[in-house]
């Protein structure tokens, strides 16, 4: 069982930056691949990036219409994910989601196995 923690949510001008934590439960954090999701007022939540294991070498994926502006990492010591947010938009504005997979890494919201109960996210123009 993982338990997901998000924090780091606010308002924000269009053009700033975030930081989003996830802080997770478990001694095995270093094994899943983690996620970040979003879910817009009205819309399906959706993909935004994610890094796979540190066994699978870390590798991250970014949703197209994030790509350039966020960065995904992990700190196993910490147990600990983040997506460093910059260049925010207004249509960033949505409640942000930490998710945890075992095994391979996906970007599919089906898939994920456990989720946090996010932060919300708020992008001012």
């Amino acid at each position: 069982q993982v338990q997901l923690v998000e924090s780091g949510g606010g308002l924000v001008q269009a053009g700033g930056s975030l930081r989003l934590s996830c802080a997770a439960s478990g001694r095995t954090f270093s094994s899943y691949a983690m996620g970040w999701f979003r879910q817009a007022p009205g819309k399906e939540r959706e993909f935004v990036a994610a890094i796979s294991s540190s066994w699978s070498g870390r590798k991250s994926y970014y949703a197209d219409s994030v790509k350039g502006r966020f960065t995904i990492s992990r700190d196993n010591a910490k147990n600990t994910v983040y997506l460093q947010m910059n260049s925010l938009k207004p249509e960033d504005t949505a409640v942000y989601y930490c998710a945890a997979k075992g095994g391979v890494v996906t970007t599919t919201v089906g898939a994920m196995d456990y989720w946090g109960k996010g932060t919300l996210v708020t992008v001012s123009s």
